[in-house]
Order: C-alpha cells, then structure tokens, then sequence
C-alpha cells in the first residue's frame, strides 16, 4: 500500500517539467547559479530516494526487527524522499536568493531519517533469519 502511495504523491517527473519551464520561461532562474544548483539537486535527489523507498520497502519484510523498527524503516526512507528535495526546492525559491534560507534544514532532517532507516534496515537484514539458517 505504501509502495502505491509514494508513486502518487511523489511525482518525479512533475519536479523534471517545473526545472524545464523555468529554464524555458524564467529569466531570473537562469541569472541564479545558486537556485539551478538547489533546483537540480533537489530534482535528483527526488528520483533516487524514491527508487531507493520503493526497493527498501520490498526488504523490510525480510528482516527480524519488530513492527516498530519495521514501521520507522518504512516511514523513515521514503520521508527522507520529501524532506531532503523540499530542503533544497524551498530554501532558494526566491529567485533572487543569495544563500539559502532556513527551508534547507528540511535537507538535513531528511538525511538524518535517510541513514537512520539505512541503518536499522542494513542491521535487520544482516540478522535476518534466512541468513541464519545458512551458515
């Protein structure tokens, strides 16, 4: 269920159509190296994060945590999917930013609940029962 409802609310493709049309359209986004970079780090990040919660949803099943480690595993990752591209999309959408504002903060929250589920995911899969089972 989780899977089909991060394919829905997390369009990749819409972030992709947004960076072309201010390319196309907008002068002031083109004059600002700082936004293009945000923008496309942001856009980036956006698609990977979401193949990356979508493949770790198909793992946590296969781990021995508990329903509560297996729970933050799959809200962690694919928050991390929202947070970390908002950080960078929000924190320059002021065409005429310098530096980025506090709405970059949303980027390092998304990275720490990105290692945080990696982590607790790699440690349950390393001590998942059909590992034990062959040794």
């Amino acid at each position: 269920m989780l899977a089909g409802i991060l394919l829905i609310i997390i369009p990749v493709l819409y972030g992709g159509i947004s960076l072309l049309q201010f390319l196309i359209n907008d002068p002031a986004y083109s004059a600002n190296q700082l936004r293009q970079d945000l923008f496309r780090a942001g856009q980036a990040r956006a698609g990977v994060l979401l193949v990356l919660s979508l493949t770790s949803l198909k793992y946590v099943d296969k781990t021995n945590l508990t329903d509560s480690l297996k729970a933050i595993v799959r809200s962690f990752i694919p928050a991390s999917a929202i947070l970390l591209p908002a950080g960078f999309f929000f924190s320059v959408f002021d065409a005429n930013a310098t530096k980025p504002n506090g709405f970059i903060n949303l980027a390092y929250g998304g990275a720490v609940l990105l290692a945080a589920g990696l982590v607790i995911l790699g440690i349950g899969l390393v001590r998942s029962p059909d590992r034990e089972e062959k040794h």
